[in-house]
């Protein structure tokens, strides 16, 4: 568009577009006002981090969540909720739990630790597990500092410690190995070590028998030829867990070990929540490229 000369003062006029520069003008007030704002209110993302588990079957378990702690407890709001599931998992706020969106399936099973969540404890306790409470849990936390969320994967099954004992007969001595609760169904492994560290041949039957609930198995393993001054080890593992009993035999004494670790299962914790101030610059830029 061609400028236009003034015949009065001799000045060159430049054209206007009132309606464009206004609107520009104005949303950039908004954004600055709303920027501003958010920085004089303190609101901002609050770190919150979940930590993975893995749930026995009808046992108690704790779900792990923790955030950035707060002073004020009547500010501290927390849910947990299940991916796939219609309800919460549960709800707490203002320092007490609200129920009144609980998904029935977790009714009478969940608990929060009231008097550590001003510490920054939102770990939930779960009672009763079941096979079903596997699957992708969110632990979301409003503070008056701002508000975060973390998501876990949690898988459920069953685990136990072995017992082993020697069980002596004609034909010599068998050691026994023996669990009471496994889910998915595991595998079993014998190691057998002399004292000098050669490896001793050995052989073993392994028999596994469904619990009455007709999820669990109990785990049976036979080990044969057994001899004196050994080191033999009982492994039982699966995709949840990996338990060992350890028995050292000599001519004089039989002295046992046991233990029971979970498989590491890959921790899943995301924050999310973007900084409010953050979103607004986003949009000013937008803005200012339209």
């Amino acid at each position: 568009m061609a400028c236009e000369a003034c015949g009065l003062c001799g000045n060159v006029v430049l054209p206007f577009f009132p309606n464009s520069m206004t609107t520009v003008i104005i949303i950039l007030a908004a954004v600055i006002a709303l920027i501003i704002g958010f920085g004089v209110s303190g609101k901002h993302s609050i770190s919150v981090t979940a930590l993975t588990s893995a749930g026995n079957i009808g046992q108690r378990s704790i779900l792990g969540c923790t955030f950035e702690p707060d002073i004020r407890m009547d500010s501290i709001a927390i849910q947990w909720a299940k991916e796939g599931v219609a309800g919460l998992v549960h709800e707490f706020k203002g320092g007490k739990d609200h129920l009144q969106e609980q998904d029935p399936s977790f009714q009478g099973r969940t608990a929060m630790f009231a008097d550590q969540v001003i510490g920054g404890n939102a770990s939930l306790e779960l009672r009763d597990v079941q096979l079903s409470d596997a699957g992708t849990y969110r632990c979301s936390v409003v503070t008056a500092r701002g508000s975060g969320a973390a998501v876990l994967r949690y898988r459920t099954g069953a685990f136990s410690i072995p017992m082993v004992q020697v069980e002596s007969s004609s034909r010599g001595d068998t050691l026994q190995c023996t669990a009471p609760r496994w889910f998915p169904r595991p595998a079993v492994c014998w190691t057998a070590y002399g004292d000098t560290g050669e490896h001793l041949p050995h052989a073993a039957n392994t028999s596994y028998e469904l619990n009455p609930e007709n999820i669990t198995v109990r785990v049976v393993s036979l080990l044969h030829n057994v001899t004196a001054n050994a080191t033999y080890t009982c492994m039982i593992e699966n995709s949840i867990a990996k338990a060992m009993g350890n028995i050292r035999v000599t001519d004089f004494s039989i002295t046992k070990v046991t233990s029971l670790q979970l498989v590491n299962l890959n921790a899943e914790s995301v924050s999310s929540s973007f900084p409010a101030c953050h979103w607004m610059l986003l949009l000013s830029l937008y803005l200012l490229s339209i």
